[in-house]
């Protein structure tokens, strides 16, 4: 049975090592399910450092530019993975008659709840670090002490939900579908800046 319980302890695995070893020296895992929690934590981890980066003083309007469009590049990733993972939860529960369309529908699928998990596990590691940051004003570490625990009250309750969530779907109970982020702005085809500056390219040609 795919487990679902351990997703915060390998996000937290993962945050750490990606932090002290290069990212290329990494191996993804082999097994599928896994690796599509890997992978889409793996965006999360990489648009948050290109996130910042996009906050660096004196940095260019070239280099604003190219960071903006790696963001969307990775956002875009993050997104088909979550729904990568309901498609693979949801062929699993397909073997068992699963779900139940008269059960309860819940109102998240895991995808955006593991997709939530990723987000609060960066954000713990990087509190944690900025608690101990040498040099830090005065009141620093004690306000990023109650962030964490905030944090960390909030994580507990979403893995737990998680958690149970799978299991009530499990025993035809509850149910979960796949929502479609059908995100329109990396898609040239629905974005008027992208379409509308095509035409008047072909117009000028």
């Amino acid at each position: 049975m795919l487990n679902l319980a351990n997703i915060p302890d390998l996000h937290d695995e993962l945050t750490l090592r990606w932090h002290v070893e290069a990212l290329e020296a990494w191996r993804p895992p082999s097994d599928q399910w896994i690796m599509l929690v890997v992978r889409q934590h793996l965006a999360n981890f990489e648009l948050w450092h290109t996130e910042d980066a996009a906050r660096t003083p004196g940095a260019t309007d070239a280099d604003l530019a190219r960071v903006k469009r790696r963001i969307d590049e990775t956002n875009q990733r993050r997104n088909d993975l979550s729904e990568q993972i309901d498609i693979h939860l949801l062929e699993y529960l397909a073997q068992q008659g699963l779900p139940d369309p008269a059960t309860t529908l819940n109102s998240e699928s895991p995808g955006l709840m593991i997709d939530r998990l990723s987000i609060l596990a960066l954000k713990i590691f990087h509190t944690r670090e900025e608690m101990e940051r040498p040099g830090a004003p005065e009141g620093h570490a004690e306000r990023n002490r109650e962030r964490l625990s905030i944090l960390t009250e909030q994580r507990s309750d979403l893995a737990i939900c998680l958690a149970r969530l799978w299991e009530e779907t499990l025993a035809g109970t509850r149910r979960f579908k796949l929502y479609r982020q059908l995100k329109m702005y990396n898609d040239p085809a629905l974005n008027p800046a992208v379409y509308r500056s095509a035409a008047g390219d072909e117009r000028r040609d």
